[in-house]
């Protein structure tokens, strides 16, 4: 039996993945990750790397980042506690979705990850002060293969849910895409 329920978006292979809870008098216990029960979604790699965020400011954002080939990374990402608006968009050439981006609201209440494909940035703004994300990557991380989408990139408009309130030197930094580009092979 699953510890999962799978739901497509409408952004090719990006999948949210709810988590069953078993609950009984003394509390509860909820699966974060299972490669057997993942792999129906695609998750088809071992986990290479977990790791753990803790945003402390309302409104703050982080990302779009993602690696290139051969690093390419899966992720899952779960909020273990606060709340975000977690983002993710396709950058995959030749994808039907490229630059559509989809997000959902994260929270240890909801119970809800998301599970993004190779080929995606990835981002999300903090709903609630301090908010911890722990992630599940299919690859570890390369600075050399590390890339990032600015988080207001106008090819793609991402309506985060509230004014950016704080965005570090580094994501802010991040240029705008060019007009010729076409996505990126995964």
């Amino acid at each position: 039996m699953s510890r999962f329920r799978l739901h497509d978006t409408p952004v090719s292979g990006l999948k949210i993945v709810e988590r069953i809870k078993r609950s009984d008098e003394r509390g509860f216990i909820s699966r974060m990750f299972c490669s057997e029960d993942l792999r129906a979604a695609g998750w088809t790699k071992p986990i290479a790397q977990i790791n753990q965020t803790l945003t402390s400011r309302h409104g703050a954002v982080r990302g779009m980042h993602f690696q290139l080939p051969p690093h390419a990374e899966m992720k899952l990402v779960n909020c273990i506690r606060g709340k975000v608006w977690d983002v993710a968009v396709d950058l995959r050439r030749g994808s039907p979705t490229l630059l559509k981006w989809f997000a959902i609201e994260l929270s240890p209440d909801n119970n809800l990850a998301l599970m993004i494909p190779e080929g995606f940035a990835h981002g999300f703004q903090v709903l609630a002060p301090d908010s911890e994300l722990l992630y599940f990557h299919s690859c570890a991380y390369d600075p050399s293969s590390e890339r990032a989408l600015h988080p207001e990139e106008p090819r793609v408009l991402v309506e985060w849910p509230q004014a950016i309130t704080e965005l570090s030197a580094r994501d802010g930094g991040h240029p705008m895409l060019p007009e010729s580009f076409q996505g990126i092979v995964v």
